[in-house]
């Protein structure tokens, strides 16, 4: 099946859309239920079917400064990032898989949940950016949760194209 924004990814087994949300924070308040159940309903409206992880975190704006330079090379927090994960669409990914010493026979792939990959949010950059972006703290963490979801399933807004669909 096609993705989004194009990229294709096998098709995943009979199961559950999972998103695991992890707060690592005490900057802001952050009500981890709500926004999970928001970055699971973008990903099933997005058509994200079967077996399928996404881990979605919030963190202090040191920890995304150190993600943002680490993998953007860009300075200072940031208020989100996406890590989609990009293995080919044969190889899958066994999380729980350890190592494959001889006591391991391979997975079978049709069992393997699609592992879509990571969302994170920096909270304290929401809420400094709110009042001249979504308008409030909720409506940013909100976008931010929407959009990083969306860029974990190959959507860009480089284009004009892009960033009306994204939109």
């Amino acid at each position: 099946p096609k993705l989004p924004g194009g990229g294709r990814r096998r098709r995943p087994p009979e199961g559950d859309v999972e998103v695991f949300g992890v707060d690592e924070q005490r900057d802001h308040p952050v009500e981890l239920p709500r926004w999970v159940d928001l970055a699971h309903a973008a990903l099933v409206d997005s058509g994200v079917r079967g077996d399928a992880e996404l881990s979605l975190l919030f963190v202090t704006e040191p920890v995304m400064a150190e993600l943002n330079k680490r993998y953007m090379d860009k300075e200072g927090p940031t208020d989100v990032l996406a890590f989609p994960i990009d293995d080919p669409i044969d190889s899958g990914r066994w999380p729980d898989s350890g190592s494959t010493g001889p006591d391991r026979e391979p997975p079978e792939l049709s069992e393997l949940p699609m592992l879509l990959g990571d969302v994170v949010v920096c909270p304290s950059v929401a809420a400094q950016q709110a009042p001249t972006h979504a308008g409030s703290y909720d409506d940013e963490l909100a976008l931010l949760v929407v959009h990083g979801v969306l860029h974990v399933l190959g959507m860009d807004h480089a284009e004009p194209e892009d960033a009306a669909r994204m939109q």
